[in-house]
């Protein structure tokens, strides 16, 4: 799918290298790979450890890629998209990973037809385990869907998702999730503390029961709550602990979180789009 395909990254930082890694690890040439960014000594390690192109030129890696990923700042992205507009038309497949960021708002800084994208990953891309969630444009077409899958599933797994403003509710799950299981890990961990673990051992203990837990069902794929009555036996520990959450909120209070992550996204959304139309190009 993406054999041939020039891909070029304005902006290689934490995500952008991530990205860089896991194409790389998935047979993509790393002579196929440019990357871009503004700090000279970022460019010089990305490419002694991936031996891909760099330069800091945006204009020049554009015009020889096939794929554009704009991996920069949300809060630069209007700058650098001005920058480059006049390099970026229909030729090329645009994806831009910057969170918060509706294609509306990308659509109205350019002011142009173009195949656009927008990708929503989390940081679990740093060790190939992302869940990321594919949003196309309007001119996209089905192949550059099917690029863009690739290009992320070689950090993790994605889904698609055919209507954009899905996209809000995707990063108050599973854009903001990682945030809510970190949280989840280091309270389990310092319950271990109190019942007489050591640290050492409760945060190892917590952090590989929510990795196990994760992992069967991904690879059984029974109900989550299939699976939690097998563990709950009749009078036993599990259904006592699970009384205990039950009668503290656990759901609802998870709900409650997505929900006003969701509803956080839509509302920087608004401003994005605000933002990127008062800083788009000017007729």
């Amino acid at each position: 799918m993406l054999q041939g395909k020039k891909i070029c990254f304005i902006g290689t930082g934490n995500m952008g290298e991530a990205l860089v890694s896991g194409l790389v690890s998935n047979s993509t040439r790393p002579e196929d790979i440019i990357c871009t960014d503004a700090r000279e000594s970022t460019l010089t390690l990305i490419a002694e450890k991936y031996q891909v192109h760099t330069t800091t030129d945006n204009q020049a890696a554009i015009q020889s890629s096939d794929i554009v990923i704009f991996a920069v700042k949300p809060q630069i992205l209007a700058l650098v998209l001005k920058q480059t507009a006049g390099c970026l038309n229909m030729s090329k497949l645009i994806i831009s990973i910057a969170a918060g960021v509706p294609l509306a708002a990308i659509e109205s800084c350019l002011s142009k037809e173009l195949r656009l994208i927008r990708v929503m990953p989390n940081i679990a891309a740093f060790v190939k385990e992302s869940a990321t969630a594919i949003a196309p444009g309007k001119n996209a077409r089905q192949e550059d869907i099917a690029m863009a899958k690739a290009i992320f599933d070689s950090v993790g797994r994605s889904v698609f998702i055919d209507e954009t403003n899905l996209m809000d509710a995707i990063t108050g799950l599973s854009g903001s999730g990682p945030a809510y299981i970190f949280l989840i890990v280091d309270a389990m961990a310092d319950a271990g503390v109190k019942m007489g673990l050591s640290r050492q051992d409760a945060l190892f203990l917590s952090m590989q029961t929510v990795l196990g837990s994760a992992k069967v069902l991904l690879e059984t794929k029974e109900h989550p709550g299939q699976l939690k009555d097998r563990v709950t036996s009749p009078g036993g520990t599990a259904i006592a602990g699970i009384h205990t959450l039950e009668k503290g909120g656990l759901r609802t209070t998870l709900i409650n979180a997505v929900e006003a992550a969701t509803n956080r996204s839509r509302e920087l959304g608004q401003l994005m789009i605000k933002h990127f139309a008062e800083n788009g190009l000017k007729e």
